[in-house]
């Protein structure tokens, strides 16, 4: 059975913030309007933004661009086009609040920058903070060690396409998106919404059966690319079914030999509750 997911993100607690889902972007947007109500408790939260607007010369040259009007509930109970932004421009906008409740945020954001550029000078920095992320959340030890070592496959795939000329963004996407569909026998899409994902990232949302399988398929990839040496995306697309259908014979076999299928509607909240990777009973 699928998994509905409520149509919101927690970043500001138990606080109303309308949000709507872009299934086509996969992109979550914040009514601007609430977030900056809850920062700054404004009697007339127009009037705070226009004067935010007129503080930061360069916030209000763009923000035609980072606001997009969107359809939310409004507080007559109708649908109207509320200004909106997703999370990378509402982090700039928070910026621009002078406000106590908004210092957090800069913060965070202050360290979550310097981490970066020394994650840039050490890369085995960023292991280790994703090592201490996954175990905080609950995983075993087993399934974060198998999820660095998918997250090291990934690199080296990725560091092949670059050397074939692949764009990183949509021509990586679309490439995962063939082996993907060659192991998986779906495309990430559909593997997502079979999960109940959203934003999420479907590698954390794998059983250590599929991340196996799918860290075999992005390897497969990687050393076909270097021996046939493809030229161009559709060359590109070709190496990345074959390296798939290595990986899905794999699961063919395996699932024949256990009667069960390997694709699984379990996400991370299952995997967590059940560490050891004991069978569940679904609907």
């Amino acid at each position: 059975m699928e998994r509905k997911k409520p149509n919101k993100v927690q970043l500001f607690q138990e606080q109303k913030v309308r949000t709507h889902w872009d299934e086509e972007q996969e992109k979550w947007y914040f009514s601007v309007q609430d977030v900056v109500q809850i920062l700054t408790d404004s009697n007339d939260v127009k009037q705070y933004i226009k004067r935010m607007r007129s503080r930061d010369a360069e916030l209000n040259s763009y923000w035609g661009t980072i606001c997009t009007p969107l359809e939310m509930l409004a507080a007559d109970g109708k649908m109207r086009k509320i200004q909106a932004s997703d999370t990378e421009s509402l982090f700039r906008i928070i910026q621009s609040i002078s406000s106590p409740k908004a210092e957090p945020f800069k913060r965070w954001l202050a360290k979550v920058g310097a981490e970066r550029i020394d994650e840039t000078e050490d890369p085995e920095l960023a292991f280790d903070r994703a090592m201490e992320t996954y175990l905080k959340k609950g995983y075993s030890k087993e399934w974060v060690n198998q999820r660095l070592k998918s997250i090291e496959v990934r690199k080296e795939l990725t560091n092949e396409w670059q050397e074939r000329g692949m764009k990183e963004g949509l021509e990586y996407a679309i490439l995962t998106n063939e082996i993907t569909k060659a192991w998986a026998d779906r495309d990430v899409k559909a593997y997502k919404k079979l999960k109940g994902l959203k934003k999420e990232n479907l590698r954390d949302n794998m059983t250590n059966l599929e991340l196996v399988l799918n860290m075999l398929a992005e390897a497969s990839t990687t050393e076909i690319s270097k021996e046939k040496k493809p030229k161009g995306l559709e060359e590109n697309k070709d190496i990345a079914r074959k390296g798939g259908n290595a990986a899905k014979q794999a699961r063919l076999e395996i699932e024949k030999q256990t009667g069960k299928s390997i694709i699984s509607n379990k996400n991370a909240e299952n995997i967590l509750e059940n560490p050891d990777n004991k069978e569940i009973e679904k609907e």
